[in-house]
């Protein structure tokens, strides 16, 4: 489901669920290999990454619908606290978006620090419009604090699909790179911020995103 491994400082963790959709145990699992970055010490930070055709399509809506039903509502709470803990990690973390990244998917990249995208296949999509699901307070919030105000506009409002190129044109994602670049460039951006001081890291970042943290935190 969740393999974790190591390069140099670089924790890297791949998503190996197909879609890679958030269900319980998706995002438990999610949540330990956090936990197990947290508790190295040295110098160390995180790239996160899916395989073939996805980085993640968001939550998995079948479980919700289905054996998740009575815990759906709680669990998108829980959803979105997570996303202020990746947004808060005290440690570098940059999203090797291997390929598309749609809904929460999306939003677990817009979580991380920096994003290294695939230029030539793949999109990011918040798609909640033809979905006919609207944004939770934290995911607005989360979104809103990534995007510019036209972009913004014209991701959630329209659902439009956004390939690398375009979605660095938008400012949405760092870098777009060829298929095979992604994870090194990640590793490599993250590397070279992995000696950085934890605490002053944790810091600078909970003061630039407060208002969005406190929102994120709560759950709304």
């Amino acid at each position: 489901m969740i393999d974790l491994d190591k390069d140099g400082a670089v924790f890297v963790l791949h998503m190996r669920s197909g879609e890679n959709r958030f269900n319980r145990a998706f995002l438990d699992r999610f949540h330990a290999a956090l936990d197990e970055v947290e508790a190295t010490s040295g110098p160390v930070a995180l790239v996160t990454t899916g395989e073939d055709k996805f980085y993640s399509n968001g939550l998995d809506l079948s479980w919700m619908s289905g054996h998740g039903a009575g815990e759906a509502g709680g669990f998108v709470n829980d959803f979105i606290r997570f996303f202020g803990r990746l947004m808060a990690f005290s440690v570098p973390t940059v999203a090797a978006i291997n390929g598309h990244a749609f809904a929460g998917g999306g939003m677990l990249a817009l979580a991380h620090d920096f994003r290294v995208m695939r230029s030539d296949r793949g999109f990011f999509c918040l798609p909640e419009i033809d979905l006919r699901l609207p944004l939770a307070a934290g995911m607005t919030a989360l979104i809103q604090s990534r995007l510019s105000p036209s972009t913004l506009r014209d991701t959630v409002l329209t659902g439009a699909r956004l390939g690398g190129a375009e979605s660095c044109a938008r400012g949405i994602v760092d870098e777009a790179v060829a298929a095979d670049e992604v994870l090194p460039r990640a590793i490599a951006r993250a590397a070279a911020l992995a000696d950085k001081d934890r605490a002053t890291y944790a810091a600078l970042k909970r003061g630039m995103y407060a208002a969005t943290l406190a929102v994120l935190e709560r759950g709304d």
